[in-house]
């Protein structure tokens, strides 16, 4: 996601550096002319505006904290945003670490693929100081098609993971779904189209419809969106989360437990539209 988020802001005629934990991983956007910094501090340095998205909390901290982090080279009412996906008790520890600092934290969470991100179709949810969320809309505009401030930091977290719970578990359902018909050995594509035309068609289906229909015909996109591990980690912190509330989660529990299985057996690292393909390879008698 960051490689499209990078490609987006370069395509929209922005001068961008990057950062990442090797030179290999960032070769793609260096490519595409970004600059490359040795440091996240040295990023910092070099920006008006610095924006980031990792895996987890712990990558979060090592990224913004210590000697060589964006903490330390921020610069006096610069603006660092931060797109990660974590609980919304991290994004408010990491805003309070800049509660004595001369420089701005914004979360912002985004909904979306990397291609939607590569259109500049994200769906952001500030959270933080609302006069620097518009701020920072300057940049973040190039991004979305839709960007909201939802409130102060934490909120957009929890936005992001209540959006994202029915996706989640139309994942589950959908395999679920085509368990049963897949007796009538119809067209992967003639399927698809007709979910994506009736009631149990979402939106999702009109993004990664096609990737779909290839899972399901045995010819899957080399392609990863999103993959099942980043599936299973936000579930996982949507039923953390659940929990502080007092909220029980019996739907979303069930789907973790078939994401946990798939990547146990090997699954992590594919497309989450191959799920699918792994629910229907399943003995469910």
């Amino acid at each position: 996601m960051g490689h499209a988020i990078a490609s987006r802001l370069i395509a929209e005629g922005f001068m961008v550096s990057v950062w990442n934990r090797t030179v290999a991983n960032a070769k793609d956007t260096l490519a595409l002319g970004s600059k490359w910094c040795k440091t996240p501090k040295i990023l910092a340095q070099s920006c008006d505006m610095v924006l980031s998205i990792v895996s987890d909390f712990t990558a979060l901290k090592a990224l913004y904290d210590g000697d060589e982090g964006l903490i330390a080279g921020a610069k006096p009412n610069q603006i660092l945003v931060d797109m990660s996906t974590i609980a919304p008790h991290e994004q408010q520890a990491m805003g309070k670490k800049f509660s004595s600092s001369q420089a701005f934290y914004l979360e912002c969470p985004v909904g979306g693929s990397t291609r939607v991100a590569l259109q500049g179709q994200l769906i952001g949810f500030m959270a933080g100081s609302k006069a620097v969320a518009d701020e920072a809309r300057t940049v973040l505009t190039h991004l979305t098609k839709r960007l909201e401030h939802v409130g102060d930091w934490g909120s957009g977290a929890t936005m992001k993971l209540a959006i994202n719970l029915p996706l989640m578990v139309y994942w589950q359902t959908l395999g679920e779904a085509l368990s049963l018909i897949e007796p009538l050995g119809l067209d992967p594509q003639l399927v698809v189209d007709l979910f994506t035309d009736s009631s149990g068609g979402p939106n999702m289906l009109k993004v990664r419809g096609k990737m779909i229909a290839q899972a399901l015909a045995n010819h899957p996109s080399t392609e990863v969106t999103v993959n099942l591990s980043t599936m299973r980690k936000d579930v996982n912190t949507m039923l953390a989360f659940g929990k502080t509330q007092g909220k029980s989660l019996p739907v979303t529990q069930l789907t973790l437990a078939s994401l946990s299985r798939a990547c146990e057996e090997g699954w992590a690292q594919k497309d989450c539209t191959q799920m699918l393909t792994w629910w229907l390879t399943q003995n469910h008698t």
